[in-house]
């Protein structure tokens, strides 16, 4: 009765049957380490599906875990991977230090000084550390967790002592700040997000990788990068950016780690942004 039985099955039931515990589904993956999927929706007509398959398939060779948050308000288009994830900020809590800046300015009903203006510029356009350190100290943690607040941006985690760049942030709360950039609201004046905008619209050439990679012609840029190497999780590598144009305004956020070299994690930050880029155009 057994000859139509995989060996596999007899020895399992034999050990069964001798009282032994067998761990049957060991070599099942559990479905809590299965990789997260891309989620896409759009009020365009084959839109999410398009750029959930784009997506996957520009991930699916890369090594390093990433998080991607994509909105494009023209379509009503939203995707996400992994957006709750905590990473290691680096430069990219630049934006969040000078919207906080710019938040507390507004509070006291002033404008920055000549002395903030040339900080915020090196800030920004250079990814310059001294001058961060100098706002964060003069803003204080404070300040900058009221702003967080104001913001919504309750996922991020501002670095103690001192050390801005180990800020935990998320793609939730980067696409949150991204939102805030780009239209009217409450919390940042028109003044204020123009002036961050134009900033990111001026970083210098070098800083200019990631998420405008394969951005369309006539469509403007606004970007900020962040690079971070520590002796766990390899290369942190992340990119924010900010598009107008060709019927689109859409904000996109590229965060990873387990990155092996900066450069391997800007190829997939771009590898990811061409395809977003290009399926927007295309519909």
């Amino acid at each position: 009765m057994t000859s139509g039985i995989s060996r596999r099955a007899r020895v399992l039931a034999a050990a069964v049957g001798a009282g032994v515990l067998v761990p049957l589904v060991a070599t099942a993956t559990p479905a809590s380490a299965a990789a997260p999927a891309v989620t896409c929706t759009s009020a365009k007509a084959g839109l999410a599906a398009k750029l959930k398959k784009d997506i996957t398939a520009a991930l699916a060779t890369r090594k390093g875990t990433v998080a991607v948050g994509l909105y494009d308000r023209s379509t009503n288009t939203t995707c996400t991977l992994r957006a709750s994830s905590a990473y290691d900020s680096a430069s990219i809590v630049k934006v969040t230090v000078l919207a906080t800046l710019l938040w507390d300015a507004k509070k006291s009903n002033r404008y920055l000084t000549d002395r903030e203006n040339t900080l915020a510029k090196a800030v920004i356009t250079k990814s310059d550390n001294a001058a961060t350190s100098t706002l964060w100290k003069q803003l204080g943690m404070t300040k900058i967790k009221n702003f967080l607040k104001a913001a919504g941006m309750t996922q991020t985690k501002p670095g103690a002592n001192g050390y801005w760049g180990l800020t935990q942030i998320t793609v939730n709360d980067e696409q949150k700040l991204l939102k805030l950039l780009t239209a009217k609201n409450a919390v940042l004046s028109d003044n204020s997000r123009a002036y961050i905008l134009k900033l990111m619209g001026q970083v210098v050439s070098s800083q200019r990788w990631g998420t405008p990679y394969g951005v369309p012609s006539g469509v403007t840029v606004a970007v900020k990068n962040g690079w971070l190497q520590r002796s766990t999780n390899g290369w942190r590598v992340h990119s924010v950016g900010a598009f107008k144009g060709g019927g689109h305004d859409y904000v996109m956020t590229v965060l990873s780690h387990g990155n092996s070299t900066m450069n391997y994690g800007i190829a997939t930050i771009q590898a990811v942004a061409k395809v977003i880029h290009k399926d927007l155009a295309a519909s």
